[in-house]
């Protein structure tokens, strides 16, 4: 299935991808009796788990049954009729993994760690698909791309075996890890113990604005996707390809980032991690390119689609 979060009658709904329609479920429950029980938020849908995308098969069937009845009510809507948010525009957190693609670790002349890294990306900053990263008024000039495959927790997970970690996982979507790299030099020359951390720190608050986590546009459940360890990504900028990869260049996989992080994090359903960023950001390139007012940010991922968000000032 290919969930989506659509933006209808000034609410956010839960929607569902049938061929190339969205099936509205929250308007669906007034014509499909099966539909009235289906949690009106897709982080809802996987709180109430395995039962609930049970039923949303059988709506899926009978929608594909009555497809030109519910066409005629507003029920099942052209895909391009319909204006997306991101899959999941309040999850409990995002958990972001850095420091996680070799080719990246070398581009950024980091070595390989061993064990992963990850920080906080703010959930106020989630924006959707076609949505527009907004440069910063205060650090305009530094702005830069992370096109990164994210998986979203399916239901409790605490202290689980990387063997048993994708049971966890209810699918994948795409987040861009948007950044203001102003901070990142500052890292590079500083000195002593706090004076590193203290940097560092610095560097990820530039992560944190308004509009910096593109999510979407589609969340695809596991089943669809076979190995999150074969996957192809893309990021380009005005179309020109910046970023391309492979997650089986992926130093944590996706079930080691949930083996380490499940020791401490209580993940509920709904919560994101990102997997990292590959080789190609504007910071590491020789010399280094930053997103400007009215470029379009692309990033796509087999099995999943495209991201895609214009880039605009900030009035």
């Amino acid at each position: 299935m290919q969930f989506v979060t659509v933006q209808r009658g000034g609410r956010a709904r839960a929607g569902v991808m049938v061929g190339g329609d969205v099936l509205d479920l929250v308007a669906a429950a007034d014509a499909l009796e099966s539909a009235r029980l289906i949690p009106h938020s897709i982080r809802g849908i996987l709180q109430a788990g395995a039962p609930a995308i049970a039923l949303i098969a059988r709506v899926i069937e009978l929608a594909n049954a009555q497809a030109s009845r519910l066409r005629e009510r507003a029920i099942l809507v052209p895909l391009k009729d319909v204006k997306l948010r991101a899959p999941i525009p309040e999850p409990g957190m995002i958990l972001s993994c850095g420091m996680n693609y070799g080719e990246h670790l070398r581009e950024m002349n980091t070595s390989i760690p061993d064990k992963p890294t990850a920080f906080h990306k703010s959930v106020a900053a989630i924006i959707g698909p076609d949505e527009p990263i907004l440069l910063p008024k205060s650090h305009p000039d530094m702005v830069d791309w992370e096109g990164e495959f994210s998986a979203v927790i399916g239901r409790p997970c605490f202290n689980v075996s990387a063997r048993d970690a994708l049971n966890y996982v209810a699918g994948y979507t795409i987040v861009n890890d948007v950044s203001a790299r102003d901070w990142v030099a500052p890292v590079f020359a500083a000195k002593g113990v706090m004076g590193p951390i203290h940097a560092w720190e610095h560097n990820l608050l530039g992560k944190q604005f308004p509009t910096f986590s593109p999510m979407g546009p589609v969340l695809v459940t596991k089943d669809e996707i076979g190995s999150p360890d074969a996957l192809n990504l893309t990021t380009r900028v005005n179309g020109n390809v910046m970023q391309s990869a492979h997650t089986s260049d992926l130093v944590f996989s996706v079930a080691k980032l949930i083996e380490y992080y499940s020791q401490f994090y209580q993940f509920r359903p709904g919560d994101v991690i990102t997997t990292g960023s590959p080789a190609g950001v504007g910071f590491g390139r020789k010399p280094p390119i930053f997103l400007r007012a009215g470029d379009v940010v692309e990033v796509e991922v087999e099995g999943i689609g495209i991201l895609s968000n214009p880039v605009a000032a900030t009035k």
